[in-house]
């Protein structure tokens, strides 16, 4: 019995065909039905498809068969690789090279194959699609494409999460490498915040390392949940209250409530810095003397018109009567740049004990 030879391009075929990590895999949906539908196609008892491993033929799925690899000695597929995109056997005991194969032989022997080569872009054949059957047969012409169009169907399915798993793999990366950056940049800001003798700087640093602690959640929040540049915002609200929690005076203790909805990754960040602006400048005045006080945060929308809103309010000594609420601090500008990126108008109450503000914008993520 002749045992086909090597590939001349055997080494390079088998990197080609180990990057695809299709060996040792378990069975699926989408491989098994196309089999079914080969053979129910073509009218044959057996389809497989195999892959033509170093030392023996593995079969990523089968129909009739009753087993998951053969020994390459007696495999039928590793002298077709060798060959045409497409090969037809019509009886393989007329074919020197199987007339003899013990799988070919005897009452119960595999008389017929016919098979479509799986190959790379490059024209590496990894194994093929085949139909088998133990009687000889003919093809018809529309039987021979069924079996070419479901061959390049199995390979568009592993080039698709072949590609896949480089594009997370290379997300990961970026993914540690923006995270890296922006601790690194946030550690400076805050260096450069602490060796400054100017309070006006040491205002626009910290204003600053708030801007990069938002986007580095929203960051965050983009790379757990894997949603394009898709925020939700509640989540997203949440869990920077969570680090405002941490970082709290004793005295101060903090609320959230948020809805769940969703905005653009933009979006969030101006809600973000907004956030961060109100609660940073009311741990450092509304509480002096370490006063206890709280401060609340909401995401709501608006029921008349389906506005999100976003309220921010605390209960400290609020701002004095004869402060210049257009003009403003830094901070107060900041809010209000952040409410502008929105298209909404920053309002601040400061008629209640305390400070609270409110502003309301139409995401661009359908509701």
């Amino acid at each position: 019995m002749p045992v086909a030879q090597p590939h001349p391009q055997q080494k390079e075929r088998l990197d080609a065909l180990y990057e695809y990590e299709i060996l040792e895999t378990e069975r699926e949906r989408e491989f098994d039905e196309i089999v079914k539908l080969a053979a129910a196609a073509c009218g044959t008892s057996i389809s497989v498809i195999n892959f033509i491993d170093a030392e023996r033929q593995w079969f990523k799925a089968e129909t009739g068969l009753g087993v998951r690899e053969t020994p390459l000695a007696t495999s039928l597929c590793s002298h077709v690789i060798l060959e045409n995109e497409f090969v037809e056997i019509h009886d393989t005991l007329l074919d020197p090279r199987m007339s003899d194969n013990p799988l070919c032989c005897g009452d119960s022997g595999l008389r017929f194959y016919a098979g479509a080569l799986l190959k790379t872009t490059d024209g590496l054949p990894l194994g093929t699609l085949c139909v088998l059957d133990y009687e000889p047969k003919v093809l018809t012409p529309l039987q021979r494409d069924t079996i070419r169009v479901l061959a390049s169907q199995v390979m568009a399915q592993l080039d698709l999460r072949k590609m896949l798993k480089h594009t997370e793999l290379l997300r990961q990366e970026v993914d540690h490498r923006v995270k890296n950056s922006l601790q690194s940049l946030s550690s400076l800001v805050r260096l450069a915040g602490r060796n400054t003798n100017t309070e006006e700087t040491k205002v626009t640093l910290a204003t600053i390392g708030g801007r990069i602690d938002a986007v580095a959640m929203i960051h965050q929040e983009l790379y757990r949940t894997d949603a394009g540049h898709v925020i939700e915002l509640g989540r997203y609200t949440e869990n920077l209250m969570a680090h405002f929690r941490q970082i709290a005076p004793d005295n101060i203790t903090l609320s959230c409530r948020a809805i769940e909805t969703k905005v653009t990754s933009n979006e969030a960040v101006a809600v973000g810095t907004l956030i961060n602006e109100f609660v940073a400048n009311a741990f450092k005045h509304a509480f002096p003397d370490n006063r206890p006080g709280q401060i609340d945060v909401s995401v709501t929308r608006n029921p008349t018109n389906g506005r999100i809103r976003l309220y921010c309010r605390d209960d400290g000594v609020g701002l004095s009567k004869d402060a210049d609420i257009s003009a403003g601090g830094l901070g107060m500008q900041i809010a209000a740049a952040a409410a502008a990126e929105l298209g909404a108008e920053l309002e601040v109450d400061t008629v209640s004990d305390g400070l609270a503000c409110t502003f309301e914008f139409e995401s661009a993520v359908s509701a």
